[in-house]
């Protein structure tokens, strides 16, 4: 196996769990070592520069950046272009990995949790990869992880869908499929949702799965007053009769997951 052909390299790095939640000190979430790479970084290419600028704040904090935050190079990941197919052209990737190619470590960053992972950013680490650069990531926590981790549902063989049809008709389908997909294979299914959305799917999902489907909710993981829940449907239902609703959070990420019996 040939070694990478340069000495730039991007480097994955994880950030906190709490987008939307009270801010929990960020030593508490990533460790030491993880929050010193993140200050000695003066190139990075990020979800959200906003949200970026924000964690580098609380990095700032516990381990000094190497250089003043107006100083650094923060530039968003290139979004497809309409009509294009869902995909950034190479150029733009080339360019953007410019500062790596030039043998410069480069971070990448997503607004919540591990780039890459039901994240934006496995474009930019499949284009460094195509030009030689070396890929490293960091540890930390992914929300789909520990939330499967947390369902008690089967964690040897599962499948994350992403987002589910806004279409109530094509989210049936797709829901009823992906039961009988979990049913045949053992399969547990991880979804997500916007936020403002969290209700509404939840309440579809109760709707539309078996009964004797174990379905679970995790919301908020890693920050105060996270939680998950993991009952059959037929418990779910019963559940939000007796309060008419069930409340979700709406503006916290959550995981929804089930395993058909």
């Amino acid at each position: 196996m040939s070694a990478p052909s340069t000495t730039g390299r991007l480097v994955l790095v994880p950030n906190a769990l709490d987008l939307g939640a009270e801010p929990e000190p960020i030593d508490a979430i990533l460790s030491q070592q993880v929050l010193r790479r993140a200050a000695s970084l003066t190139h990075w290419v990020v979800e959200s520069a906003k949200t970026a600028r924000s964690f580098l704040k609380r990095v700032d904090a516990v381990h000094p950046l190497g250089q003043p935050l107006q100083a650094l190079d923060i530039q968003e990941l290139p979004r497809p272009r309409k009509g294009s197919g869902d995909t950034v052209p190479d150029a733009v990737w080339q360019a953007v990995l410019t500062p790596a190619l030039s043998g410069h470590e480069v971070g990448l960053l997503s607004d919540a949790g591990l780039p890459a992972v039901a994240d934006p950013g496995a474009g930019l680490v499949a284009a460094a990869h195509a030009h030689g650069l070396r890929v490293e990531v960091l540890a930390g926590a992914s929300s789909l992880t520990l939330a499967l981790a947390a369902s008690g549902l089967n964690g040897q063989r599962f499948a994350f869908e992403g987002y589910l049809p806004q279409a109530p008709a094509e989210r049936q389908a797709r829901v009823r499929e992906l039961e009988q997909r979990s049913r045949r294979e053992g399969q547990t299914q991880l979804v997500i949702e916007t936020p403002y959305r969290n209700e509404a799917l939840l309440q579809a999902l109760c709707q539309q799965l078996q009964p004797s489907t174990r379905l679970a909710v995790a919301c908020g993981l890693t920050s105060a007053g996270g939680w998950c829940e993991s009952k059959t449907v037929e418990a779910w239902r019963r559940q939000v009769q007796r309060a008419g609703r069930m409340p979700m959070p709406d503006k916290l990420p959550a995981v929804f997951m089930w395993l058909a019996a």
